[in-house]
C-alpha cells in the first residue's frame, strides 16, 4: 500500500507541518536527500508533551511522545514533497533525543514509537538506521525530539 493509503487505514490524521521558530529551516532538500529538522513532542491539540523520562513520564508515555514526533516528521515530509508522499523513496535515518534522568536506560524503547510509526506508514521503505540518545534537557522542556533523513525520487 502507499503511504497515503496506510495513513487512511491506520486512521491517522497528520498535524500541520509547523514553521520553524528560529534561524533554521524545517526541511532541506539536497540532491535526492530530504533532511527534516528535529520535531518536538506535541499532542494532537498542539500542546507540548513535557517532562523527563524516568521521573515525570514512563516508557509508554515516552513511546507515544516519540510517535507524535514521527507524525510531525511525516507532515513535514509531505509538505516538502509538494503534498505527495509517493516521492519518498525510503527513510534513511532517525535520530531521537530523550529528555531523561541520569539513570534512565530505555531510550531505544521510547524512540521505537517514532520508528514503528515510520515503518507503519512507509512499510519496507520506512526501515531506517537510528540513534536513540539521552539528554538532560530539550527545547521548551519537551520529552522527545526526533529528526529524519529521507531519500526522495
Amino acid at each position: 500500500m502507499s503511504a497515503e493509503e496506510n495513513l487512511k487505514k491506520l486512521n491517522i490524521q497528520l498535524p500541520k507541518a509547523a514553521d520553524p521558530v528560529g534561524s533554521y529551516v524545517a526541511t532541506k532538500i539536497i540532491k535526492n536527500l530530504l533532511y527534516i529538522s528535529g520535531q518536538i513532542s506535541m499532542d494532537s491539540e498542539g500542546n507540548l508533551i513535557k517532562g523527563k523520562l524516568g521521573k515525570d513520564l514512563d516508557v509508554n508515555a515516552g513511546y507515544e511522545a516519540a510517535k507524535r514526533c514521527a507524525l510531525s516528521i511525516v507532515a513535514q515530509a509531505k509538505k516538502a514533497c509538494g503534498d505527495d508522499l509517493s516521492k519518498i523513496k525510503s527513510c534513511i535515518k532517525l535520530t531521537g533525543f530523550v529528555n531523561s534522568t541520569d539513570d534512565f536506560t530505555d531510550q531505544p524503547k521510547v524512540i521505537n514509537g517514532a520508528s514503528d510509526l515510520i515503518v507503519q506508514v512507509f512499510e519496507n521503505s520506512g526501515m531506517h538506521t537510528r540513534a536513540a540518545v539521552s539528554t538532560n534537557s530539550l527545547p521548551l522542556g519537551v520529552s522527545v525530539e526526533v529528526d529524519a533523513i529521507f531519500e526522495i525520487n
